[in-house]
């Protein structure tokens, strides 16, 4: 399938300024510059959401809803396809966790999937299918099933004929596969979903993928897409999928706004790293932390020291087996380790609330791979640290673009920080 084979629908009409929201909910003059003004006043039981969605709401402790949930939420539990973007950390996975859940029938018939899902990673698909758990438990008839590679086929073969999901979460290539051996149905597909559609359509092979999957599915469904960063050029390809979608931008992209979250960098040489970074481990308090190397290898090697010298530290790495990497992923969310070395590959995404200090031991390449970053900490609105390591001429050059991109000015690391500064009381 070529690029052009993406489903346009240009000859519907296209999305007027009515159909373009700004985090002021305003009809999109500004997008994006609003602040949190009156939402605080609302609650989730505005939304007029099923009585066992808002019980779980109130079991996870959420009393209000974040900016994006306050503007897609509504929208999105009428059926209307979303294109989103927001910062990381604003609670996007629960948009359309609850309005796929408000709009989804009690145990439809036939016993087919309803509702997919698709991400970049497994460990983001793990986390996304685990929400749906977590959002539906009062419910009956309800169940979601989680699919991607690192596993045996067979094994996906036997959970699609015993458990018989109507909520099908995975990354593109396993669903590819399900659906072309005529395992997966998605004929009866209402509504189809992308997370960090960025990432997802802005790779051709991906899109491609995406697309074969996208037409197997009936025409007549409900799109919806979210990122935290979205370039110019993959919002038209995201637009193609969609049927006048409700387009809606919390903060302007161009401005790096991640509220409590303190960033600094550190200029020093290659050879002083791990030394400086076992120092602010010392003397840094911290929840977790997260540290990010450019590197499968030098991810082993750092933690391998790290171990050493008795840190609590573990790796994720894309080489585990997936086993290995979801007994990790979920050692490190339940606390059993306090410090994570990864790679990008746990960059976006993924949601681990204790985590308040993100360390690029190894700058990324990009400023959008930075926001991904340093995103993990700091989530929905609590307190947290970044601190990037400068050492070589390119690093520099990419904290010059970081700066330039987000309109934000990043100072060196002080002497001595205040620890109310990133941590929450």
């Amino acid at each position: 399938m070529q690029q052009e084979d993406v489903p346009d629908y240009e000859d519907v009409p296209q999305p007027t300024d009515d159909n373009v929201v700004g985090a002021d909910g305003a009809d999109g003059s500004a997008p994006g510059k609003g602040t949190y003004t009156s939402l605080h006043s609302s609650g989730f039981r505005d939304f007029l959401l099923k009585p066992e969605l808002m019980q779980a709401i109130t079991d996870c402790g959420f009393e209000h809803p974040s900016e994006v949930q306050h503007l897609c939420i509504p929208q999105a539990t009428l059926g209307n396809d979303i294109l989103c973007q927001a910062k990381s950390g604003m609670g996007k996975t629960a948009v359309f966790v609850l309005a796929v859940l408000q709009q989804l029938e009690s145990d439809p018939s036939p016993q087919e999937p309803r509702v997919i899902v698709l991400c970049h990673t497994r460990e983001l698909a793990y986390q996304i299918s685990a929400e749906f758990e977590r959002f539906s438990k009062h419910f009956t008839g309800v169940r979601t099933s989680v699919f991607f590679g690192g596993i045996p086929l067979e094994t996906n073969i036997k959970e699609l004929n015993e458990v018989k999901p109507n909520i099908v979460v995975g990354t593109p290539g396993r669903i590819q596969q399900l659906v072309d051996e005529k395992h997966l149905n998605l004929n009866h597909i209402s509504h189809f979903v992308i997370d960090e559609c960025d990432k997802v359509i802005g790779q051709q092979d991906m899109r491609q993928v995406i697309q074969s999957i996208f037409m197997r599915c009936p025409q007549q469904k409900q799109v919806m897409m979210f990122t935290a960063t979205l370039p110019p050029e993959i919002r038209g390809v995201a637009k193609k999928f969609m049927k006048d979608p409700m387009e809606i931008y919390v903060d302007d992209e161009s401005k790096l706004v991640l509220h409590g979250l303190q960033q600094h960098y550190l200029r020093l040489e290659e050879k002083e790293k791990t030394q400086k970074l076992t120092w602010l481990l010392d003397n840094l308090e911290f929840n977790q932390v997260i540290i990010f190397v450019k590197s499968t290898k030098r991810a082993e090697t750092l933690n391998k020291l790290l171990n050493d010298y008795g840190f609590p530290s573990i790796a994720i790495v894309s080489t585990l087996s997936q086993q290995e990497r979801t007994q990790r992923f979920n050692d490190f969310k339940t606390f059993k380790y306090r410090i994570l070395v990864s790679t990008d590959l746990f960059g976006r995404g993924i949601d681990i609330e204790r985590v308040n200090i993100v360390i690029n031991y190894d700058m990324p390449e990009d400023p959008n791979s930075y926001l991904h970053r340093v995103g993990r900490s700091g989530r929905f609105g609590t307190k947290g640290l970044a601190i990037s390591f400068v050492s070589t001429a390119s690093d520099d050059q990419v904290l010059q673009r970081i700066q330039e991109r987000f309109t934000v000015q990043i100072p060196e690391l002080p002497e001595q920080i205040e620890v109310e500064s990133y941590m929450n009381a």
